[in-house]
């Protein structure tokens, strides 16, 4: 989907939590999120893009609103309008190339192919989350890559798929059947699009609750709440192992608790910056 127009979002790293900024955006259905990094003053600042429709004067309330009940200063809130040639600008300013783990590497379309000792994984902006660029899809990557160099799994589960990112990852280093589901139709048609780009067979599927049936492999990059709330399904998804993230640091005692009251053992956890991925097994 491609936004004619479209309101910029822009706040510093130190005046909102990156969690509280991620939650805003997904809540008000962002078309994307990105961050970016002052190269003299090292200040980061957040930014999301929300598609424009008949209210934009609404659509700043919602957003400056938002912004406020996540935790951010009035005076740290930064709106810009952009129209659809500034909407491609911004994304192909802020999202290039990007190795990930050993062989992965993550571009847009407009970016050179990746080298020939790589994995290449194409993706476009749109409406869909997930363009490895934010800590937790890396750290799933660089997890999906690790146990997919151990043994390939027959069947694997992304839910909450996204734009697919870590679908198509698995798919291409030889995952076997690969199911994407997510609760927004936008997500199922982005993954259904970026699949066709990269040349790899995903069914993708409208859906918030984990289907009735195991996986060799399962994945979720999601939040720590709905992780918790649907863990006695997803636990029961699991065949032999799982990765969780979109969690921060603080919370994976609370992840761990939860899935292994649903018969799942904790093999490894590793971190980025405030950001966690736990991985499972089922012995």
């Amino acid at each position: 989907m491609q936004a004619t127009k479209s309101l910029e979002l822009r706040i510093a790293a130190a005046a909102i939590d990156e969690n509280a900024f991620e939650n805003l955006a997904e809540s008000l259905q962002a078309l994307g999120t990105s961050s970016e990094t002052d190269a003299d003053s090292g200040i980061e600042t957040l930014v999301a893009w929300f598609e424009v429709d008949d209210d934009e004067t609404g659509l700043r309330a919602r957003v400056i609103a938002a912004s406020l009940l996540a935790g951010a200063p009035a005076g740290a809130v930064q709106l810009k309008t952009l129209d659809a040639a500034d909407w491609s600008t911004a994304w192909q300013e802020q999202w290039h190339a990007m190795p990930v783990g050993r062989r992965l590497w993550v571009r847009p379309s407009f970016c050179e192919a990746a080298p020939a000792d790589h994995i290449d994984i194409v993706l476009d902006p749109g409406m869909a989350f997930g363009t490895g660029q934010h800590p937790t899809t890396r750290l799933c990557l660089e997890a999906i890559e690790r146990l997919c160099d151990q043994e390939a799994p027959v069947s694997l589960l992304d839910m909450g798929a996204g734009s697919g990112i870590l679908a198509i990852a698995a798919a291409k280093l030889g995952a076997g059947e690969v199911l994407a589901i997510d609760n927004d139709p936008d997500s199922v048609e982005a993954c259904e699009v970026n699949s066709r780009i990269n040349g790899v067979a995903i069914r993708s599927e409208l859906g918030d609750t984990p289907p009735a049936r195991r996986f060799s492999l399962v994945v979720a990059n999601i939040l720590a709440g709905p992780l918790i709330d649907m863990a006695p399904k997803l636990a029961d998804c699991v065949e032999h192992d799982l990765i969780l993230s979109g969690l921060l640091t603080t919370q994976v005692e609370g992840i761990v608790r939860a899935y292994e009251s649903h018969g799942l053992s904790v093999t490894r956890s590793d971190t980025e910056g405030e950001w966690a991925s736990v991985e499972f097994n089922r012995q």
